[in-house]
Order: structure tokens, then C-alpha cells, then sequence
């Protein structure tokens, strides 16, 4: 039996669009941070280098503020 290809998040073009949502939004990584309430910048900084991804909540939150859906964030590897 073929094994089926299943989609997977591209991590580093997803950081790519975070950054770049972020400046087209004119907002600093500080001002991201504070909207969150995080203490400290590191989680948007990983984010942002795609070392990580925000959880689905931080992705719902990262849609309102920059106004996109999901699918304007993430970028699928099919």
C-alpha cells in the first residue's frame, strides 16, 4: 500500500510571513509582545525565525491583529 502524502507546515516561510505581516502592520516586535502580554520577545523571535510556531490560539490572536485568516499565516508544504 502507497503511503498517502500528507501536508505539513513550511516552518521558515511561515516565520517569513509573520515578519513580514508584522512590518506591512507597521507594528514592533515589542508591540506584538505587549499585545500578547508575553514577557519577554523570544517566542515572536522564534516565531519569526521558524524555530517554533505559535500555538493555535497565538495563531487565532496573530489572524485578528494582522486581519487574515489562518491560510495568510501559515504556508503548507504539500
Amino acid at each position: 500500500m502507497e503511503m498517502m502524502k500528507l501536508p505539513s507546515v513550511d516552518m521558515a516561510a511561515t516565520g517569513r510571513n509573520i515578519y513580514r505581516l508584522r512590518e506591512e502592520n507597521h507594528l514592533s516586535v515589542r508591540e506584538l509582545q505587549d499585545i500578547f502580554g508575553f514577557t519577554t520577545p523570544q517566542a515572536i523571535y522564534r516565531w519569526q525565525n521558524g524555530t517554533a510556531l505559535p500555538s493555535i490560539d497565538n495563531l487565532l490572536v496573530l489572524s485578528a491583529v494582522f486581519q487574515t485568516d489562518l491560510e495568510g499565516i501559515l504556508v503548507i508544504k504539500k
